[in-house]
């Protein structure tokens, strides 16, 4: 049996807790995610304005007094004021944006530990969430670290499979599908790493879109998920299908996926 360490990095709308039967609550070990922010001190400010000027994302405003004003929601944390004020002016704050937790699991027969990140709902950057989750997770990861990004193909999920063995990436046969499917393996195929394609929902539409893609990518097809009422009732119970229910068809194909994937890696 290997170490697994699952890292839940959709940090926007974590839910692999849930179909592991857990709720929130239910996470251990919560670490802050914290981000610089600027506080100004104005007996040392000479207000040039430089702060506003070299602010990227505009946080900074300067009021009707000639003041900075810091505008929270709007900070990367990226310090480009705090460097660029003259007079030192700009002091270094944090604030907390998300958490990350770890926690043991005992699914079936199996340890698994769960490593989940959860930005605060009214945040905006998830990015740093997404980067302490996974530093989190390499921290613990002794032999296989499996991560489930975000969907899409943003910077957050190039973030979260860039120094993976191996991409998987779960599409439908839809043209949305497609679309994505090409962006993500875009991203496999550019930073060098082996990817293979699990076709969820198989049955709900022709799949000659994904073919295409495939086609274009030399991607191998790993798994066909057909619309399936066993898949929808393990969700319900939250369970997975091979605990839930491992003599089905559906459970067979994915210990079937996870041979494949432990001679692989």
């Amino acid at each position: 049996v290997r170490d697994v360490i699952l890292a839940d990095e959709d940090v926007e709308a974590p839910n692999d807790h849930i179909l592991m039967g857990l709720d929130y609550g239910d996470l251990r070990e919560r670490e802050e995610v914290r981000v610089a922010l600027p506080f100004i001190d104005v007996s040392k400010c000479v207000k040039c304005g430089l702060c506003s000027r070299v602010c990227s994302e505009s946080a900074i405003v300067i009021t009707s007094e000639g003041l900075p004003l810091v505008i929270p929601r709007l900070c990367s944390g990226c310090k480009a004021c705090i460097y660029a004020c003259p007079t030192k002016a700009i002091n270094e704050g944090k604030r907390v944006i998300g958490y990350t937790y770890l926690t043991p699991l005992n699914i079936g027969d199996v340890g698994l530990t769960l490593v989940t990140g959860v930005l605060i709902e009214g945040e905006e950057r998830s990015y740093p969430v997404v980067i302490a989750t996974d530093e989190r997770a390499k921290k613990y990861a002794k032999d296989l670290l499996i991560v489930d990004t975000a969907p899409g193909s943003s910077i957050t999920v190039a973030a979260s499979i860039n120094e993976a063995n191996l991409v998987i990436a779960v599409t439908e046969p839809t043209p949305l599908g497609a679309h994505n499917l090409e962006l993500v393996l875009e991203i496999a195929s550019g930073l060098g790493i082996e990817y293979w394609v699990v076709l969820n929902r198989s049955n709900i539409a022709p799949s000659k879109p994904i073919k295409k893609v495939l086609d274009k990518y030399k991607a191998k097809l790993a798994l066909k998920i057909p619309y399936s009422m066993n898949i929808l009732e393990s969700y319900i119970k939250r369970e997975p299908i091979v605990v839930y229910k491992p003599e089905t068809n559906e459970a067979r194909a994915f210990f079937s996926l996870a041979n494949e994937i432990n001679e692989v890696l």
